[in-house]
């Protein structure tokens, strides 16, 4: 029998319970960032190998990705307030054996416990805004607020990193997570209900595996793809990925108690969701690794000056989510959504044209992108939500936000290698006798150019950054032209959808209440 989970308005408590649970959202965000102003010190403290300072880099975001489903299928069955707190001791842990670590070996441990205790927190804090929030309204706001906190950390990363730095050694920058996990623990308990699957189903290990391997695989070809080109292993790599996925997908139709119901992607809501999820990681990393070498290298800015003069990006994160709570009552969700892409689209050009008129035309083109990605980050978030059973909120707030890890990898993949190869193409034209590191990054050009006599040192820059600035306007227009075609698929997918409704088959077997 079908039922509906009843629509109750969120008390005073549901609210605080709201603003604890954007604590963990914001942390799992930062992390990803916040290591690039410390990276300097951290290689100079560790004297990591080049394989193994490429693996410290990148493990944290391989391992979120790789157990995002897993982990929000296993808070469905196990409770996902038990799970957020398991996350929370594991993410402390991770936090001190970090700042504490004395080889490169011990840091790389860290970050990918790390990566698993953030793969634990961020499907339940989603999860369980679904399962606290079931009035729509009141929901789509609760989504806003996350999408801010969730965006916001990328940027809000280097900016308490660098000012952290300013005072204290690196592994400060990884103790400032202690105290927010201990609120947590502490809060969490009286705050927060404990929801899960009441049909208690089994896990699915086998599923899990598969998805483990098929988003690494993916995700470290896109990574393997803008490091080093179409080679071999980024090939293997794909092709590994993409086995594995479509044997997690026939799993996941044969299986009894699966983690993904899979028939969730002919839901045009759902699906249409998703793209938009993984579209705006796109636009954000893409956009993000070009901005900072941008502002530092080109504009010699600090990191925490760089991270400063960001800041406006997060206030148009903020303004889009603000607007998609306000419009969505009146403006249908495809119309929504494909104007936040077109925003973001608009944004992106006006990056593009703007690049080699200063910083703050630039900045004002990023701050239009991440106007329109508050508006679509909100709506998709709430869709992706909204259209899964309740019974299985956590596992579809993971694949929601495996889609964002996705994105990410494609986002710098596909923006960043447009940028390089530009880059090496105008120092070669413009420097013929140029090589080294200087032909292959800006910062290499900059780093070759303190070497160099006075003329030479400022030909070498001139072109260098002429060259990099042609790179980013030609990965902005790249990207207005990826959100612009996303746009179409929206309207398309969601022109039936009513304005303030839920998607179609937010009805479920089994209403599911949290429990206090």
């Amino acid at each position: 029998m079908h039922t509906t989970t009843p629509r109750r308005r969120a008390t005073v408590r549901t609210w605080i319970g709201l603003s604890l649970l954007l604590i963990p959202a914001l942390l799992v965000s930062m992390d990803l960032s916040v290591l690039f102003v410390a990276a300097p010190a951290i290689a100079r403290d560790l004297a990591p190998s080049a394989t193994q300072w490429l693996w410290m880099m990148d493990v944290y975001g391989f391992v979120l990705a790789g157990l995002l489903v897993t982990m929000g299928s296993l808070g469905d069955r196990l409770g996902r307030r038990r799970l957020l707190l398991g996350g929370a001791l594991a993410f402390g842990a991770a936090s001190v054996l970090l700042a504490m670590a004395p080889t490169a070996e011990l840091f790389l441990a860290g970050r990918a416990l790390l990566g698993v205790g953030a793969a634990t927190l961020a499907p339940s804090t989603l999860s369980l805004i679904r399962a606290m929030f079931t009035d729509p309204v009141q929901r789509r706001t609760a989504v806003g607020f996350w999408t801010v906190a969730f965006t916001g950390g990328a940027v809000i990363g280097p900016i308490i990193g660098g000012a952290l730095l300013e005072f204290f050694a690196w592994g400060a920058v990884f103790l400032i997570n202690l105290p927010f996990m201990a609120l947590l623990l502490l809060a969490a308990p009286f705050l927060l209900p404990e929801s899960r699957n009441p049909a208690g189903a089994a896990f699915d290990l086998f599923g899990a595996a598969t998805s483990l391997t098929a988003v690494l695989g993916l995700v470290y070809a896109a990574k393997r793809f803008v490091e080093y080109g179409a080679d071999g292993t980024a090939a293997l790599a794909l092709v590994v990925g993409l086995v594995f996925l479509t044997a997690f997908v026939v799993r996941q139709r044969r299986a009894e108690h699966p983690l993904i119901d899979v028939s969730l992607f002919t839901r045009p809501a759902f699906t249409a969701s998703v793209a938009g999820n993984t579209v705006v990681a796109f636009a954000v990393a893409g956009l993000g690794l070009l901005t900072f070498t941008f502002l530092q290298v080109v504009h010699g800015l600090s990191p925490l000056v760089a991270a400063l003069y960001a800041l406006p990006t997060i206030l148009g994160t903020v303004l889009g989510a603000a607007l998609a709570g306000c419009l969505a009552d009146r403006i249908r969700p495809a119309r929504l959504m494909g104007l936040g892409l077109l925003a973001g689209a608009a944004g992106f050009g006006l990056v593009g044209a703007g690049a080699d008129s200063g910083i703050l035309p630039f900045l004002a083109g990023y701050t239009v992108v991440t106007l329109g990605i508050g508006v679509v980050a909100t709506l998709a978030n709430t869709l992706v939500l909204a259209t899964a059973p309740p019974e299985r909120a956590g596992a579809a707030a993971g694949v929601s936000e495996t889609s964002t890890e996705l994105g990410a990898a494609l986002g710098i993949a596909t923006l960043g290698t447009i940028a390089a190869s530009l880059y090496r193409s105008g120092v070669e034209r413009g420097l013929p006798e140029a090589g080294g590191a200087a032909l292959e990054t800006v910062a290499g050009a900059a780093a070759t150019a303190t070497h160099l006599p006075e003329p030479q040192a400022r030909n070498l820059l001139d072109t260098a950054f002429a060259a990099y600035t042609s790179g980013i306007a030609t990965a902005a227009l790249t990207g207005a032209a990826v959100l612009t075609a996303v746009a179409v698929l929206v309207l398309v997918a969601l022109r039936r959808l009513p304005a303030g409704a839920e998607a179609p088959g937010t009805r479920s077997l089994g209403a599911e209440r949290p429990r206090a």
